[in-house]
């Protein structure tokens, strides 16, 4: 399957899909195939969409909406799964993220992630956190400018309710195969050059996914690739 090609019939097979292709694409880029994990995107589908994508295998599920995921969450109690919020952080939800997730992949600024830190329960591990650089500059993209990421990345460390992971970005969509790879390569270049020690790099999507794994990505986000169009 090429960057950006869906993946025909059900769930179990267009998941088999995709992660044969984003295996594909790490042996052609000299990375090590499970060094590579899948966030299936599941915003907008249905706890049953879920759940199918859980019967053939997967475990990480990414949403962009509290209110939906919550929902979500409570009918697929029964289930081992791990949950990654990938949407804007609004103040007033860092609470029910801070208890329901996993993952947070969007921290862009102080105030977000000393919230969550105080807001974590004492029970749950340690939130895994990756801070949203804005890397390709754009105004109405959400996302830390690199200049200022240093000195969130050594706020965020010293946090303990906190586990700082690495970084996410969301580059301007490109077709231009190098072009996407120069977005994501600055995107390493900033994890590699930090102080603090990052593990991971949550960068590609559907249509760019070979180009992040290219540049070293260890978690790709893919939704339509695995569940289909998302319903209206």
């Amino acid at each position: 399957m090429n960057a950006g090609a869906l993946p025909d019939g059900d769930i179990a097979t267009r998941l088999a899909s995709v992660l044969a292709a984003i295996e594909e694409a790490a042996r052609r880029h000299g990375r090590r195939p499970g060094d590579v994990g899948l966030v299936a995107v599941s915003k907008r589908h249905p706890a049953g969409a879920i759940r199918a994508a859980h019967a053939a295998g997967q475990r990480r599920f990414g949403e962009n909406y509290l209110q939906e995921a919550l929902a979500k969450q409570d009918e697929l109690g029964d289930l081992d799964l791990e949950w990654h919020f990938i949407g804007a952080i609004q103040s007033n939800k860092t609470a029910d993220i801070a208890a329901h997730f996993d993952w947070v992949h969007t921290i862009d600024r102080e105030k977000i992630a000393r919230r969550l830190n105080e807001q974590r329960p004492d029970d749950r591990a340690p939130l895994n956190v990756l801070v949203e650089v804005n890397i390709s500059g754009e105004a109405s993209k959400h996302g830390i400018a690199p200049a200022a990421l240093p000195a969130l990345l050594e706020t965020i460390a010293a946090l303990p309710r906190l586990r700082l992971r690495g970084l996410m970005s969301l580059p301007a969509p490109v077709d231009d195969f190098a072009a996407q790879r120069r977005a994501f390569a600055a995107l390493a270049e900033l994890a590699s050059a930090s102080a603090v020690p990052l593990d991971t790099l949550s960068m590609g999507t559907s249509d760019d996914f070979e180009a992040a794994i290219a540049e070293g990505a260890t978690l790709v986000r893919i939704g339509t690739a695995v569940f289909g169009p998302r319903p209206d």
